[in-house]
């Protein structure tokens, strides 16, 4: 009679596994960003852990009598699980505390104490006070991306189709800049750009000093401080964020392909323009990605390479936060930017999004 019962009994978990599976994914972590975020204090903190904890026992109990059904239908929000937490504590929660002190207000400068009030006028203050710095950010790093995708395609070209036995090598030489700082390798192109450095005096003896200044990449003779510098520091620093993502789309095309084109009287221009790029596209559209997000909220090659003049959004969300200790303006400048860019980044994947290539 017992084994009677227990086989529907199973069966009815079995079926309701995917649901509570991704009613417990959810309910866990909603208790992981009130933990995180502060919604829960004194008393109820330990109500909060209870829950999540009697989520996980339940979870393994669901597992244990559920039967093979059960265990089907759970895995995937088991491999989701650690994932999803992980973003709701170090994720959710803090944006939601970046949110919640952007629309707080401090009695003075000094105060460790916010006062949640709906104070949008922390949001006017960013758009009016630093709109220029936007602009800067979001200009640099267009222009930075749309260098990196003309240097890095014809040398994720030259390496995926003709480097052989030295792709390796050719790949590691891409790479190597990455065992050195950041901050480091930027503060050396300070010293490259400089007045006496020897870029701008190789510019003086083949004399292309005014031609460069006709199109605005130096400024009385200087090529650092300049926009011209921001930019080819962030082209430099990000470059292989753009090459690697295209080499391995190219690496990936069938050379046969191409060979066949051949056969059939294509040109090689024609047959990279029909097959080879169209395929490689996917590699691009991820480079980009890569390549102009962090280069937007970026403020490390403003502060060592350019001037006051080409400050970006950055470094003046870093100089309310550590020096003018306004934190309520702060986090409205990071939020107006971390808005700005996902709202650009879900367009561009509308508009030229490579779903239909999969």
């Amino acid at each position: 009679m017992n084994t009677t019962l227990l086989v529907p009994a199973r069966q009815r978990v079995g079926r309701n596994a995917d649901r509570v599976g991704l009613g417990a994914l959810i309910v866990a972590s909603t208790c992981l960003v009130a933990l995180g975020a502060g919604w829960v204090g004194g008393a109820f903190r330990p109500v909060v852990v209870l829950v999540l904890v009697a989520v996980v026992v339940g979870l393994l109990v669901l597992v244990a009598i559920g039967g093979p059904q059960a265990r089907r239908l759970l895995a995937p929000y088991g491999l989701l699980q650690p994932g999803i937490l992980w973003l709701a504590l170090f994720f959710l929660a803090p944006v939601w505390s970046l949110l919640r002190i952007s629309l707080s207000t401090k009695p003075s400068r000094f105060s460790v104490d916010y006062t949640f009030s709906w104070a949008f006028e922390n949001y006017t203050t960013a758009f009016r006070d630093f709109g220029k710095q936007f602009e800067h950010a979001f200009v640099y790093a267009a222009v930075a991306t749309v260098l990196t995708v003309l240097i890095g395609y014809p040398l994720a070209y030259v390496i995926a189709f003709r480097g052989g036995k030295y792709k390796n090598i050719l790949l590691g030489l891409v790479v190597i800049p990455f065992f050195t700082s950041y901050l480091i390798r930027t503060i050396a192109w300070s010293t490259i750009l400089a007045d006496r450095g020897p870029t701008v005096a190789i510019l003086h003896n083949v004399g292309l000093v005014r031609l460069f200044e006709v199109l605005h990449i130096m400024n009385n003779g200087q090529l650092l401080n300049t926009p011209a510098a921001v930019i080819g520091g962030l082209t430099y620093n990000f470059l292989p964020f753009m090459l690697l993502p295209i080499y391995v789309s190219l690496e990936k095309i069938d050379t046969n392909l191409v060979n066949a084109a051949n056969d059939l009287y294509s040109s090689s221009v024609r047959a990279f323009r029909k097959i080879v790029l169209p395929l490689s596209i996917p590699g691009v559209f991820a480079g980009t990605l890569l390549t102009f997000i962090p280069a937007a909220g970026d403020f490390v090659n403003a502060q060592f390479l350019g001037s006051p003049n080409t400050t970006m959004i950055g470094n003046s969300i870093q100089d309310q936060f550590l020096k003018q200790n306004n934190y309520p303006v702060a986090s409205a400048m990071a939020a107006v930017l971390m808005v700005s860019i996902a709202s650009l980044v879900l367009i561009y994947t509308r508009l030229f999004g490579t779903g239909d290539l999969a």
